[in-house]
């Protein structure tokens, strides 16, 4: 892998709570483009990872290095300025709010007029919330909601809703974006809509510098994993297992043992496939 094509590393990246290791020396070079995959069994440390590349927690050890720049045990805010954004598992919308609206959210992160041009009711504020506006469509149109920004977003079925909160994550034009189980709670049906989003979202989506969206899927559905991610990586009790392609993880060992354990190889691989 170029080294000029590395947006994020992490180095021996350890997080210990109390006697507790979550994290243990865990290492990634991600590319730019790339859609990273991270499997492994419930307390594996995939959270946690999450909230490491995330500002929300400070690592015990290692490092965090983003577009060059050493993040290490900085905040959430430097983080997300830095062009990290992500989802969550349970899902955070603005219930009562439009969906244009929750989208808008982000974009004014960066997009916004400021307080003293929107008080004073300056025509440049009235100029940027009419591009806020537009941006906010034109990322619902990518994410499969174009028509829906005037609803309610509480009243949108779940999986709709799962699609709204991944459009507020891009608006705030990320670098690299990290989805925490996009597919929880999802049936088939809606499993299959979100992966073709998430395809659409790797062809179109573009970070402010312009560049193609990162991203980063942690799910427990193989089927999305192997069939979206470029490369996989697993973690086990906070320890890296295996990094590979998705067909190399298939057929890997030690990855079929750490889901299900001993049994018939056969049905271990099937597990992971």
């Amino acid at each position: 892998m170029s080294t000029d094509s590395i947006i994020l590393g992490v180095r021996d990246l350890s997080k210990s709570f109390g006697g507790v290791t979550a994290i243990s020396g865990w290492c990634l070079d991600l590319a730019r483009g790339e859609i990273l995959g991270m499997i492994g069994p419930n307390g594996a440390g995939k959270t946690t990872a999450f909230n490491l590349l995330t500002g929300v927690l400070a690592p015990s050890s290692g490092r965090i290095v983003l577009h060059g720049r050493d993040l290490t045990g900085s905040g959430p805010e430097a983080f997300a300025r830095g062009g990290i954004s992500r989802t969550f598992q349970n899902i955070r919308l603005f219930q009562d709010l439009s969906v244009w609206e929750n989208v808008a959210v982000g974009l004014h992160m960066h997009e916004g007029p400021g307080w003293i041009a929107t008080v004073i009711g300056l025509p440049s504020a009235r100029r940027r919330e009419r591009t806020i506006r537009e941006k906010a469509e034109a990322l619902l149109e990518t994410v499969g909601l174009a028509g829906m920004g005037s609803r309610r977003a509480g009243d949108l079925p779940y999986g709709l809703q799962r699609k709204v909160e991944i459009a507020r994550a891009l608006a705030t034009g990320p670098s690299v974006l990290l989805l925490d189980e996009p597919a929880a709670g999802m049936n088939p049906s809606e499993t299959a809509h979100l992966t073709e989003t998430l395809r659409a979202i790797a062809r179109a989506a573009r970070s402010h510098a312009g560049e193609p969206v990162t991203m980063v899927v942690v799910e427990h559905d193989m089927r999305l994993v192997m069939s979206l991610c470029t490369r996989v990586q697993v973690l086990d009790r906070g320890v890296l297992l295996a990094d590979g392609a998705p067909a190399e993880i298939q057929r890997d060992e030690r990855v079929i043992a750490a889901y299900l354990g001993s049994g018939r190889k056969k049905d271990r691989a099937d597990a992971v496939a």
